[in-house]
């Protein structure tokens, strides 16, 4: 079966989840925010994107909001970012957030964005493609958007690259196996194609930093990585019976031995439109 047929991930359809399950994630999504490997990777994308005071920004898929803040607080006091999310529950909890600062929350699409040609000065879109049905169309749509001589930025995931030390290969190969589809989205290389979807879309000044996390011990790695997390529930793995206990038996022997290792390359795609 292709990859990109298998069943998308629980975490795809945020608003069709029960509400503390929905609030789980939440949380660990802001956890995820705060984590160092993260501000690195969005340092860069900050450093690609170059907000200025006045501009107008779309934060295409904004969860929380806290970048989106983030992006008001640079382009004040006469900028406005508009934090767009196809979910209406994490969009509740972003306005909840709200410190009333230059952002308007809207629901929406990014495959279909009701927004008129040239409307923002840039667009931060930040693991979001990962999870989208029609990449291409959904880059297009953000490129629409955008006016000419405006900044793209799409910062997303090479969940082929994530790599484990300190486990047995063989145990670590079924577990990231078991992961496509379920725990990380079902077509996992999709980080990495960013610069050639740029590149056919006709954008220039198009750039591509592969940002390289590290994750020293499993509680860093957690954070991040859904099936190093001990909270995600067993049946969101689908992964044969006793994989997953012996998975987190290995990871805590390796974080006895201290030599527990894993990486994760999160790409940062910036273009001229």
């Amino acid at each position: 079966m292709e990859r990109a047929q298998l069943e998308r991930p629980p975490f795809a359809d945020l608003d069709r989840m029960p509400p503390d399950t929905l609030a789980m994630l939440v949380s660990m999504l802001e956890a995820m925010s705060r984590h160092p490997e993260i501000r690195r990777v969005r340092h860069a994308a900050w450093e690609a994107l170059r907000p200025a005071q006045g501009q107008r920004l779309l934060d295409a898929g904004c969860g929380a909001g806290e970048v989106a803040r983030e992006l008001a607080a640079a382009i004040a006091p006469d900028g406005q970012v508009v934090a767009l999310d196809r979910s209406e529950g994490t969009l509740a909890v972003a306005r909840s957030r709200a410190d009333g600062g230059g952002v308007r929350y809207v629901a929406g699409d990014v495959c279909a964005l009701d927004f008129p040609d040239e409307t923002f000065d840039g667009v931060w879109c930040e693991r979001v493609l990962q999870h989208v049905e029609d990449i291409d169309l959904a880059i297009s749509e953000l490129a629409r958007v955008t006016r000419e001589g405006g900044r793209l930025c799409l910062i997303d995931t090479d969940w082929t690259s994530l790599a484990f030390d300190g486990m047995a290969a063989d145990l670590t190969a079924a577990v990231i196996e078991h992961s496509y589809g379920r725990l990380t989205p079902s077509r996992p290389a999709i980080g990495r194609t960013l610069r050639r979807r740029l590149v056919a879309l006709g954008l220039s000044d198009v750039t591509a930093t592969p940002v390289t996390c590290l994750f020293p011990d499993p509680a860093s790695a957690a954070v991040v990585l859904p099936m190093v997390n001990p909270e995600i529930p067993g049946e969101s793995w689908n992964a044969p019976e006793g994989l997953r206990d012996a998975w987190f038996e290995q990871i805590d022997a390796a974080d006895d031995r201290g030599d527990f290792l894993a990486v994760l390359t999160i790409w940062v795609v910036t273009a001229e439109v």
